[in-house]
């Protein structure tokens, strides 16, 4: 259930154009003050993660990591992508609270 609820909340804040795709685009909206949070994709390198939470940290912006893969996001947002800064308070709101949930039934199998 989660996993639907997530990839709904992220086809509507991509259609809201309350999104950045990608890490050149999340530094740029950091820079611009316009990032709510910032999300990561369960398949992020480890060396990727480190760099965005470093700039996250210097704007005191919350990193959440999403149970998703970085092929599961580019289906729901059109483009694949391991960082995805969101650019709504509400929005990132409800994603940070949909990550913390508990999983309650397993998530789509990959084809």
């Amino acid at each position: 259930m989660r996993y639907q609820k997530l990839t709904g909340i992220l086809s509507i804040c991509r259609k809201a154009g309350k999104m950045a795709l990608g890490f050149e685009p999340m530094k740029e909206a950091l820079e611009k003050n316009k990032v709510s949070g910032v999300l990561t994709a369960a398949d992020i390198s480890p060396k990727t993660y480190k760099e965005v939470c470093y700039f996250c940290q210097k704007k005191d912006i919350p990193v959440c990591a999403v149970p998703l893969t970085m092929f599961e996001i580019g289906s729901v947002t059109g483009r694949k992508a391991a960082v995805i800064a969101v650019l709504d308070k509400g929005f990132s709101d409800r994603i940070r609270q949909l990550c913390a949930e508990p999983e309650t039934e397993q998530s789509p199998p990959l084809d």
